[in-house]
C-alpha cells in the first residue's frame, strides 16, 4: 500500500502543468491562430497558384460573432479548388466552424459583432528596444 501511494505521488509530481485537457476556448483559439497564420503564409508564398490572390481575406477573431459568417464564406468560396494548400485550409476552417457551432456553442461568449473588424485586422503594437534611438 505504501509503495502504491509513493508511485501515485511520483506520477502526480512528474506530470507537467500543461497536461490538462484543452478547453473549448483553448482549442478554438489555437485553431483560429493556426488558420490565420496558414492563410498569411499561403498569401506570401510564391509557389502557389495566382488564384490565391482572389480568396476572401481570412483574419479570425473568435471573440467576434461575425467569425461564423467569415468561416462559412471562406469554406464556400468556389475558387482555388485545384490548390491543395487551399483545400487543407478550407478543411481547417470547416473544422473550426463545426467546433464553434456545435461542440463549444454554449461555452463561448462573443464580445462583439463588428464584421468590419475582421476585414482590417489591427496590427499588434511594435515593441521598441532600449538600444534603439
Amino acid at each position: 500500500m505504501k509503495m502504491l501511494l509513493l508511485l501515485a505521488a511520483a506520477l502526480s509530481v512528474a506530470r507537467p502543468a500543461s497536461a490538462a485537457p484543452p478547453t473549448c476556448y483553448s482549442r478554438v483559439l489555437a485553431l483560429s491562430r493556426e488558420i490565420t497564420a496558414s492563410f498569411k503564409e499561403l498569401q506570401t508564398s510564391n509557389t502557389v497558384d495566382s488564384c490565391v490572390e482572389t480568396l476572401p481575406r481570412l483574419y479570425l477573431d473568435i471573440h467576434n460573432y461575425c467569425v461564423l459568417a467569415k468561416l462559412r464564406d471562406f469554406v464556400a468560396y468556389p475558387g482555388c479548388d485545384r490548390v491543395a494548400e487551399v483545400n487543407e485550409l478550407k478543411e481547417k476552417a470547416r473544422s473550426l466552424y463545426t467546433i464553434l457551432i456545435s461542440y463549444c456553442r454554449r461555452d463561448l461568449v462573443f464580445l462583439t459583432d463588428d464584421c468590419n473588424a475582421l476585414e482590417i485586422p489591427i496590427s499588434p503594437p511594435i515593441e521598441h528596444s532600449i538600444t534603439e534611438s
